[in-house]
């Protein structure tokens, strides 16, 4: 692969783009993005090598796709139809059923892979972007047996050499599995942020009072509402049955601590402390 064109040129975008580069320096890295500031950004950080726009995919050996997911499925059929018949569409998005359909009848159906890069930071843009944030995380990859498999192969050693670790599954259990496991904890982070907002008039409060722990759980608040509410839009279903648990476990914690019963709430917590053992190991 030659010619690497990453439409949405942020941290996930700009991250691919700098560990892509460094495993693959022959590699000429096009950016392509609706603001052209973002695109002077990315050139001044050296995250792409040259500027280019939607109709130059036509050249493209890769176009990787890192915007919000439901402009995603607006833009997808399109870069099909320029892509030629050697070159290989992947995105980036959070949410798979959706993307999926939008080209399961396209005629050039073999010429994409729908994968989810596991990873990130709360941080957005340009500048957001660094090397190693792909570096033992897991990507998901969805429908491959309708990817061509020389085309497949290709992606799937981008992706390797940079880190990843691959897992399989369709998009109607990545989307019901990432509910639970990303889509729930930015919820929460969010409205923990807005909770805190709302009682805690005087900020100075907030910012001398706040320890790590309130650091570290509402630190997905900070995450982009542009990308975020497109997938919550997305995944609705899903993501509405992992909030009524949600709440129930809230609603009875709560009941538990008006009834006094302490010892509850200890088991609780301490079934709860079962979650690092399932994750050990991840930073």
């Amino acid at each position: 692969m030659k010619n690497i064109y990453i439409i949405g040129v942020g941290l996930i975008g700009g991250s691919l783009a700098i560990d892509i580069k460094k495993k693959n320096p022959e590699v000429i890295i096009h950016g392509i993005s609706r603001k052209e500031t973002t695109l002077d950004e990315a050139l001044a950080l050296k995250l792409i090598d040259k500027k280019a726009i939607l109709d130059d995919v036509d050249k493209a050996d890769l176009v990787i796709i890192c915007i919000p997911v439901d402009a995603t499925v607006n833009i997808l059929p399109a870069i099909l139809d320029k892509i030629p018949v050697t070159g290989l569409v992947i995105d980036a998005g959070s949410t798979k059923e959706a993307i999926c359909k939008a080209v399961e009848n396209h005629p050039k159906r073999r010429n994409f892979l729908a994968m989810h890069p596991i990873a990130g930071t709360e941080h957005s843009g340009p500048s957001a972007a660094i090397s190693g944030l792909f570096e033992g995380k897991t990507n998901i990859v969805c429908e491959v047996e309708k990817t061509a498999f020389k085309l497949q192969e290709k992606a799937l050693k981008l992706v390797i050499d940079i880190g990843m670790r691959i897992r399989y599954m369709n998009p109607v259990a990545h989307d019901k599995h990432i509910a639970y496991v990303s889509h729930l904890s930015h919820i929460s982070s969010f409205m923990l942020g807005k909770t805190v907002i709302d009682k805690e008039k005087n900020e100075r409060d907030i910012f001398d009072m706040a320890g790590s722990g309130f650091a570290s759980t509402v630190r997905l608040a900070k995450s982009s509402p542009e990308m975020w509410t497109p997938i919550f839009k997305q995944n609705k279903d899903n993501v509405i049955e992992t909030l009524e648990e949600y709440i129930n476990n809230l609603t009875q914690f709560k009941d538990m601590m008006r009834q006094n019963d302490f010892d509850a709430i200890y088991n609780e917590m301490k079934n709860a402390n079962h979650i690092k053992d399932i994750l050990k190991g991840i930073n």
